[in-house]
């Protein structure tokens, strides 16, 4: 099968891009992240494509985006946090080696805080993380062939975690 070597789900400020750009180097790859491949066809931030257009065109952006980057990406593919909320998208992972990076609410806090432009987090961070959280989690799970917790662990354990879940060996 063709496609990513690995595609990293989660939400966001997990560390989907650090770690991706990590699993990229081990294993001899290219690492490739669809909300960058948005912002550069966009020519503009994430955050001003909600302001300006709303969240249901920014979700029709970037199923295209998933589903380009599913059909000609080879090396690892991290996708954004609400890229499985699309029953569509989520069927295209399905034959995927797809890894859900899981944290808990307050490493969430830690990582996401309130200094970075998170348009879905724009009000009372924590209680609107549980909340997409809640409503995400499921999504997550389904998709994933693993699930590795980043809570208290660095980029370069998640890496390795993630390795091992797939039982993937360095290049």
């Amino acid at each position: 099968m063709t496609g990513p070597q690995i595609v990293l789900v989660g939400p966001m400020g997990v560390g989907k891009s650090t770690v991706g750009a990590l699993l990229a180097e081990r294993l001899g790859t290219v690492y490739r992240d669809t909300d960058a491949d948005i912002v550069a066809a966009q020519g503009r931030e994430i955050a001003d494509i909600f302001v300006d257009e709303g969240e249901p065109h920014f979700r029709d952006l970037e199923r295209e985006a998933v589903r380009t980057a599913l059909a000609e990406h080879e090396g690892i593919l991290a996708l954004g946090g609400g890229s499985i909320l699309d029953e569509s998208t989520r069927a295209l992972l399905a034959p995927h080696p797809v890894v859900y990076l899981s944290m808990d609410v307050e490493e969430a806090v830690k990582r996401t805080g309130l200094n970075v432009a998170r348009p879905l987090l724009a009000v009372n961070p924590r209680k609107q993380w549980r909340e997409l959280m809640d409503a995400r989690r499921h999504l997550y799970a389904e998709v994933a062939r693993a699930v590795v917790a980043t809570d208290d662990r660095t980029p370069e354990e998640v890496a390795q975690a993630v390795l091992d879940a797939l039982e993937l060996k360095e290049a």
